[in-house]
């Protein structure tokens, strides 16, 4: 008999007993915060991501901040990104007083077009801040070549992209640093949290002391040797990670299998646009389904039939430059980023998740088509 499904969420965490015993360690142990879990934790995370340095923090946002403190960003330079991403990878540097200077997208991988990038240098450019979206990398090397042909900081903002490969080696492996995020959505989940890892054990001291109220390494709780933040990962949130890093394989294996369905689902769909596939040099690690529509009255039609069936869904990605904040602070108009802003009128997040069953995949595609 085929399974009924009526609503179907847009996401959800993948947990059990395993992350239930490892947290209730943690909570008979009265070590709570700066204990070994952490400890453990960074070490399991730079082992599967090929990194000599991890260090623990509070959430991807916070591991950026921090990455743009350690570039050195300061008020008036300009640090390039995505218009397609997550507003942290703007806000990172705006927190130091960077201005954004936004560079088009690949239509095909929604990432960073390297040439878009190498036209948007100025002499008061200061970084680069590259997005592996949707867990798809970035063309990592053309853009490392573009920063260091014009000494800027390259910051890798993967905080979607946990498990991710590019060109054979994971991310967090390339020696560019990189920040991983652990919110409930994502491929790994410590509930909140992040990771930064580093192949400079100089910026990996200065994380660790940023993170913890600049204080030194070693030194007492009372001395701070800069200024600092409380970024820390609890040790209850340590063993959630733990938890889920020793069966990463099967979640990654679970995700891969739900959007291999969903493409299988969707490819006859006439007009839908589906992720990009796998190629040599990138090796995507599924964070989220996202399809692309002829139009955006089109989105819209499938957007109401989802809200009429209780299906989950998302608008991903709205275009960061034309966010009201960012209008209103540096002026920022239509037409800037002309890729950008097309996808975000027709892209559209289905419901996706590690534990999602197929009769869910099934009832989503079978509305989405009805609506089209």
């Amino acid at each position: 008999m085929k399974q009924e499904v009526t609503s179907v969420p847009l996401s959800g965490p993948y947990l059990g007993e395993r992350e239930e015993e490892l947290v209730l360690e943690v909570l008979r142990s009265g070590r709570l915060s700066l204990g070994p879990t952490i400890d453990r934790f960074e070490e399991l995370v730079a082992e599967r991501v090929d990194a000599p340095y991890a260090a623990a923090v509070s959430s991807g946002t916070t591991g950026l901040h921090l990455l743009c403190i350690a570039a050195g960003i300061s008020p008036g330079d300009e640090v390039i990104t995505s218009p397609y991403s997550f507003a942290a990878s703007a806000n990172c540097f705006l927190y130091e007083g960077g201005t954004p200077v936004f560079a088009d997208i690949d239509a095909r991988t929604l990432n960073l077009d390297p040439a878009a990038v190498e036209a948007a240098v100025t002499e008061r450019t200061k970084a680069i801040v590259a997005v592996d979206i949707y867990g798809y990398p970035c063309e990592l090397d053309e853009l490392r070549a573009i920063a260091d042909r014009h000494g800027l900081a390259l910051i890798d903002d993967s905080c979607e992209a946990f498990g991710a490969e590019y060109r054979g080696a994971p991310i967090g492996s390339h020696g560019t640093s990189s920040v991983f995020a652990f919110y409930p959505n994502k491929q790994l989940t410590t509930g909140e949290g992040g990771m930064v890892v580093t192949h400079s054990e100089e910026e990996w001291h200065l994380i660790r002391s940023l993170r913890n109220q600049g204080r030194p390494e070693p030194g007492g709780w009372l001395e701070h040797v800069r200024l600092g933040f409380n970024y820390r990962l609890s040790d209850i949130a340590a063993a959630l990670g733990i938890g889920q890093i020793e069966r990463l394989d099967e979640i990654l294996a679970r995700r891969s299998e739900a959007a291999s369905r969903y493409t299988e689902l969707l490819g006859p769909v006439d007009g839908l646009g589906l992720p990009a596939a796998d190629d040599a040099d990138h090796r995507r690690s599924w964070f989220v389904y996202v399809v692309l529509f002829p139009d955006s009255e089109a989105r819209e039609r499938v957007v109401a039939a989802f809200e009429r069936e209780g299906i989950g869904y998302n608008r991903y990605l709205p275009s960061l430059h034309l966010q009201p904040y960012l209008q209103e602070r540096f002026g920022f108009e239509e037409g800037l980023c002309p890729v950008a802003e097309d996808a975000s009128s027709r892209s559209l997040a289905l419901p996706f998740f590690t534990g999602i069953e197929a009769a869910a995949q099934e009832r989503v595609a079978e509305v989405l088509t009805s609506a089209l």
